[in-house]
């Protein structure tokens, strides 16, 4: 439970702005440089391009098919953005343009996880055929075998820091075993599993990695968030304010606060200095399925199945709360 300290009146908090437009759920949500506009996808097969500050779309929709979008991320250099779909296509996107790239095929069934390395020079993707898959952007090759998880269904996949090692959640494991919820671990160089985290007990919807590599987060349909200490691999911290599945985390550029989504029908913020709940919840319509942070950290998009984006005021948030210091880098 919260302590005194970072408690704070239970009143709702308002959203900065609301993105309308989608005719099915919001997926994904990310913030572009500059600080000025988002993207946004959806069930409705597309991806939409929004102003921050008026709320009104810009262009027209982005659009290659019609099959539902599962996931989005913006590379490291800011200009392309990769998706992944229901017909189990992973696609590149470029941002000027705002048309597709290239189209990767491979997965059998629905792509709902990808994610950039650092350096921008291979993706993952994750899906509903129990398969990791690691892409060359350039030769849009596949690197190395499909990692067969073991996960009946992958959710999250994530790159450390470093790039060599994966981190994949998902539903339960393939055998007749009584299935276990774990997070596993793979090298990313050879493809081989390199330790499994043992401590949720129900499906693992999202991972996020700290910038510094020491740490590494999970959110579960258990309703907690646990955190894992990447030396030892042992868990340090179990966040359990949510009162169903959480379904989407991310980390400020700060490394300081961590958002998360859940099917609660709300956001939160967390203090990652202490693991407590910096407000009171961020109030939704509908469950929430994305989290994304701004550049510069003040900044939150939520995506919601109510099929609206919204943004809000990290800022004010932390500050209405006494805790200003988490807007500033670590000491």
């Amino acid at each position: 439970m919260a302590s005194p300290s970072t408690e704070t009146k239970e009143t709702a908090i308002a959203p900065r702005q609301k993105f309308k437009g989608h005719t099915e759920s919001v997926s994904g949500v990310i913030h572009l440089p500059g600080g000025q506009r988002i993207i946004t996808c959806s069930d409705d097969g597309s991806l939409r391009e929004w102003n921050l500050e008026s709320g009104k779309q810009m262009g027209e929709d982005w659009n290659d098919g019609e099959s539902g979008v599962r996931s989005i991320a913006l590379s490291p250099d800011g200009k392309k953005v990769v998706s992944g779909s229901d017909d189990g296509a992973v696609r590149l996107w470029d941002i000027d343009t705002c048309k597709v790239i290239t189209n990767w095929t491979g997965h059998t069934r629905e792509v709902v996880s990808v994610c950039w390395s650092r350096d921008g020079r291979k993706v993952l993707s994750g899906s509903g055929d129990g398969t990791a898959r690691q892409w060359n952007v350039e030769s849009g090759e596949t690197i190395l075998e499909p990692i067969k998880t073991g996960h009946i269904y992958v959710f999250a996949l994530v790159y450390s820091p470093d790039m060599t090692l994966i981190a994949a959640g998902g539903c339960g494991c393939v055998g007749p075993e009584p299935h276990e919820f774990l997070v596993k671990i793979w090298d990313a160089k050879t493809g081989e599993l390199v330790t499994t985290l043992k401590g949720h007990t129900h499906d693992v919807f999202c991972l996020a990695w700290t910038k510094d590599g020491k740490m590494l987060i999970s959110g579960s349909w258990d309703h907690s968030i646990r955190t894992w200490n990447t030396t030892n691999w042992q868990q340090t911290a179990v966040l359990d304010e949510h009162t169903d599945l959480v379904y989407a985390i991310a980390i400020s550029p700060n490394g300081r606060t961590l958002a998360s989504a859940s099917y609660d029908k709300t956001a939160r913020l967390w203090s990652l200095d202490n693991g407590q709940p910096i407000s009171s919840p961020i109030q939704h319509a509908e469950q929430v399925n994305c989290v994304s942070f701004s550049a510069g950290g003040k900044r939150l998009a939520t995506g919601c199945r109510d099929k609206n984006a919204y943004s809000w005021d990290v800022a004010a948030i932390v500050k209405e709360a006494g805790l200003d210091d988490l807007l500033s880098d670590p000491k």
